[in-house]
């Protein structure tokens, strides 16, 4: 029986036939691996997945985390899940081994934990944070803070945080005012309420390690000013053995939409309910350089919005199969004109409008993971690059890439989501089913890490113009390659090709002239219009790609994909016509709405 949580073949298509994954094990860092070991580790997560994973999804969606005053409850299913994932040591699956973990290629560490997100996005959330918190501190925090407390998070016996909102702060993060004041010892201790904290509280694990962005006071102000610190739950002696309680107190828990299996914090600390070490505060340990936090903490934040991506394609996709599945054993309705009203009924996936839906799911889920996946595999790139340039190029790329993978997917899987409840039509708007709980899960993956506007700034604020606009020409060098390929077999690739450098062309144009006016202000009022038209073309070019990829190979498998990139470009990419039309014109509507006229 197929899987309805993601589709193993197009996983092997994506990393073996398109992203040649394989050729990775050709560089020293991946040297120990082979084909035969990345098979066993997505054979392994789609077993893990199934097993433990999904069958507690609805159970976490019935009966979210509950805080007593005291502690917070979570179905024991959870832990039960979280202690598999780390036994299997898919926690430290793409970490050095040095460090205990695999060294795996991020695309296969990736494909494998979009099982898990597919089966179980509330509980796959724990580890993904632990992840990104060990990595940052890998990267940035001193040997003595790695020690302490990387080890334990890649044996699961850890769980990781990042602390950045505030209640009167949200994103605005220059606004924060945790305060870190330097204490005689060389730590610091932490003042503060932070917000919307994803794993802040629990007993699942031994201790929770907090990534906290706090002001040293006397220091610069706004962005410049924050710093990075590590606060643990529990204070971790030299020797690792767990210490007193530190002063992080639970305020409260946030009750959401979806997502319901992550609980979701409010933390107070240092609000003098437990005073280690005989002082007032959180105990907290300055990571790197003072005043460089917002810096470090973006290489997690990053790492989370691809990570936010990949939750993303995974909810569109498993939505997606499990409606191609109803579809295909739903009767209801007969062909046009048919003379016997007493004659057999037909699966709904014989009608049109059906198979319109399924095929908006398909480009969008398909699309959604290739483009998640694919930058995993620039961050292999850049890992084993062989020389500065060659590393530079790849940085260039995911840097311009990263707000898409983060914002496409949150919007477009979403779309599937939707779509995907349209085709059970009432049964979809049942909790009988699962598709529903998936648009509610997804809904928030707009909203966390950085919302779609924020991505829409980052993208034209940021990423097109920087260095003179080299991520730009980067990635305009990678997708005409990919004209070039397409051109060269001819027929409907070369048509497509052609379709994309038109639209691409003015794409880079309406950019130019976007910051040719002068008025910057102008510029960002439209830049979400610009993401979703950037996004939409560099999906146009994923499946272009794909279908390059595909060429000459026969069966429904590669028809499907071939017709999935034709939908693309007859449905999807003119789109974004309408979009460029506003962009070159220096649309001010939005602009010149007075707040009293709402």
């Amino acid at each position: 029986m197929r899987s309805t949580l993601l589709s193993r073949r197009d996983l092997d298509f994506l990393l073996y036939e398109w992203l040649d994954v394989e050729s990775l094990t050709r560089r020293a860092r991946y040297a120990e691996h082979s084909r035969e070991t990345f098979d066993a580790v997505l054979d392994l997560s789609e077993q893990l997945a199934t097993k433990y994973f999904a069958t507690h999804n609805k159970l976490n969606d019935i009966r979210e985390p509950a805080f007593d005053g005291d502690k917070v409850t979570i179905n024991p299913e959870v832990g039960q899940a979280l202690s598999a994932f780390a036994d299997a040591g898919m926690i430290g699956a793409a970490m050095d081994a040095e460090l205990g973990g695999a060294q795996l290629p991020a695309a296969i560490a990736q494909a494998g934990f979009a099982w898990f997100h597919a089966a179980n996005p509330g509980t796959s959330a724990y580890p993904l944070l632990t992840i990104g918190n060990a990595n940052l501190l890998v990267a940035h925090a001193g040997p003595a803070l790695v020690r302490r407390f990387v080890p334990p998070m890649l044996e699961g016996r850890f769980f990781g945080t990042m602390c950045l909102s505030e209640p009167q702060a949200g994103s605005s993060l220059a606004d924060i005012v945790t305060r870190a004041e330097p204490h005689d010892d060389g730590t610091y201790r932490v003042f503060g309420t932070k917000m919307w904290i994803s794993g802040g509280d629990h007993e699942l694990g031994e201790n929770i390690v907090h990534l906290v962005l706090a002001k040293i006071p006397g220091g610069p102000a706004g962005t410049k000013g924050i710093s990075l610190f590590v606060v643990p739950r529990f204070l971790v002696d030299e020797d690792g053995s767990i210490g007193e309680r530190n002063d992080v107190a639970l305020a409260g828990i946030n009750h959401k939409m979806g997502f319901r299996g992550t609980v979701n914090t409010v933390l107070n600390f240092g609000e003098g309910r437990w005073s280690p070490q005989g002082a007032a505060g959180a105990v907290g340990y300055l990571v790197g350089e003072p005043h460089q936090g917002l810096k470090y903490m973006f290489h997690m934040m990053n790492e989370a919005r691809s990570g936010v991506g990949l939750v993303a394609a995974a909810l569109g996709y498993t939505g997606y199969l499990e409606s191609l599945d109803y579809a295909r054993t739903r009767p209801q309705g007969r062909t046009k004109g048919a003379a016997d009203p007493a004659s057999p009924q037909r699966p709904i996936i014989e009608h049109a409008d059906v198979k319109r839906m399924l095929l908006a799911q398909k480009s969008y889920a398909e699309g959604g993971l290739a483009l998640v996946l694919y930058c995993a595999r620039l961050i292999d790139e850049q890992h084993t690059a062989e020389s500065g340039d060659e590393r530079r190029a790849r940085t260039l790329l995911l840097d311009i890439l990263t707000p898409i993978a983060k914002s496409w997917p949150s919007q477009w899987c979403l779309a599937a989501n939707d779509l995907a409840i349209q085709v059970l039509g009432g049964y979809g708007y049942t909790r009988e089913y699962n598709v529903e709980q998936h648009y509610r899960d997804n809904r928030l993956n707009p909203i966390h890490e950085g919302t779609h506007g924020i991505q829409g700034l980052d993208l034209l604020g940021r990423k097109v113009t920087q260095q003179g606009g080299a991520s730009l020409r980067e990635l305009d060098t990678r997708i005409r390659a990919t004209m070039a390929a397409a051109r060269e077999l001819g027929g409907e690739p070369a048509e497509l090709a052609d379709r994309l450098e038109k639209t691409w062309t003015r794409l880079i144009a309406v950019t130019g002239s976007l910051f040719a006016a002068g008025d910057i202000e102008v510029a960002l009022a439209n830049s979400s219009v610009y993401l979703e038209a950037f996004g939409h073309h560099v999906l146009a070019w994923i499946w272009l790609d794909k279908m390059v990829a595909a060429h000459g190979r026969t069966g429904d498998f590669y028809d499907g994909k071939r017709h999935a990139a034709r939908y693309f470009f007859r449905h999807e990419l003119p789109r974004t016509g309408p979009q460029l039309d506003l962009l070159a014109d220096l649309d001010t509507t939005t602009l010149d709405m007075a707040e009293s006229w709402f």
